[in-house]
């Protein structure tokens, strides 16, 4: 496959998938609006930080700091000291005030990445704070007062996290004000093209590499592999090939094993034939069951098998199946593989 010339996109957000044309015009109304807290979800590599910063960069608080925070990489006991700060002697070894990256990030946007790491002394903290914008410094009598928009990013699904007991609810409610769903890369289309250009460019520039194309075999694997690490997988993939191989293709051999294995068991998977779909089940008319019943337990079967090579992805398996996420649930609903009020959540979950 040659690749076209890019079309105009955003320079942070590349692709043309309807999903990613609704994110970009979700991301600029959620940016020139006043609301003071976003909840982003998105599997790990879909691009958070990205959005988190577009909403920043498209709103008017964007002459002001951006402060990016993980919180799984700050341990617990520093934590507060670093998003609060402190005042001389209010522990052993503060000499000094120590201004925290709230008070730095006044009038601009605080990003709490992975925010379902924090403990329930944080997070109790952190709700205080979304609810008066308001804070004290360790040691600190007097409250300091801010203006800081505070978008949060998960991974994981908080309403999950929330009935396990590891996420206090009324801070699950506080931030769930604007929700903002980042579609995996499995389920944007040949959106994967276009980011492949880009990025071939990019390391082409980086490293004097030369690839420009992918052979038709390679296309095809890009279609069918699941992409667990969305973006940034598909980035490293083709950052190491530019670094590594020579000449202007990309070849199948330049791929790793654990990609060829994934896409082979998925190639056979959609390709059994419907012979060995099922066993046909005991039953009235022709070899001891029904046509009727006979196409049910097939369908049944198939959407099962590719839902499973899918990791019970909605998206990818409705992909591969020729079918729309909602022309799937309706088939299965039918089916009797989903209850109706399964078929009707809207939750960013799959199955």
């Amino acid at each position: 496959m040659e690749l076209n010339a890019m079309q105009p996109s955003s320079p942070d957000l590349l692709g043309e998938h309807p999903s990613i044309l609704a994110l970009r015009k979700l991301i600029n109304r959620v940016a020139r609006s006043k609301v003071s807290t976003v909840l982003i979800y998105g599997e790990t590599g879909t691009g958070k930080s990205v959005v988190a910063r577009m909403i920043h960069q498209q709103s008017d608080r964007c002459l002001c700091e951006f402060i990016d925070i993980n919180c799984a990489a700050i341990p617990a006991e520093l934590l507060e000291s670093e998003l609060f700060g402190h005042e001389r002697g209010s522990f052993t070894g503060a000499v000094g005030r120590k201004e925290g990256l709230i008070e730095t990030a006044n009038g601009g946007t605080v990003f709490l990445d992975e925010v379902r790491e924090l403990d329930p002394v944080m997070q109790a903290k952190i709700l205080t704070l979304l609810d008066t914008q308001r804070f004290r410094r360790v040691g600190a009598v007097n409250p300091i007062n801010v203006d800081v928009r505070f978008i949060a990013a998960t991974n994981k699904i908080l309403l999950s996290e929330v009935k396990a007991g590891k996420f206090r609810d009324d801070l699950y409610y506080r931030l769930q004000v604007i929700a903002i769903n980042i579609p995996p890369l499995r389920e944007r289309g040949d959106d994967i093209f276009l980011l492949t250009e880009q990025f071939l460019k990019k390391y082409n520039a980086v490293y004097g590499s030369h690839m420009t194309r992918l052979e038709p075999q390679v296309e095809q694997i890009f279609r069918r592999y699941q992409w667990p690490g969305n973006v940034r997988e598909l980035q490293n993939l083709l950052e190491r090939i530019c670094l590594l191989e020579d000449g202007d293709c990309i070849c199948v051999h330049h791929l790793p094993a654990r990609i060829l294995r994934e896409t082979a068991a998925a190639a056979e998977a959609v390709s059994t034939p419907a012979s060995e779909a099922f066993e046909p089940a005991a039953g009235p008319g022709v070899h001891g069951h029904s046509y009727h019943d006979a196409t049910m337990h097939f369908q049944r079967a198939l959407i099962e098998r590719v839902l499973t090579q899918c990791q019970r992805s909605f998206g990818s398996a409705a992909q591969q199946l020729g079918l729309t996420r909602h022309a799937l649930r309706h088939q299965m609903l039918k089916l009797g593989m989903l209850t109706q009020d399964i078929a009707t959540d809207n939750s960013p979950t799959d199955v």
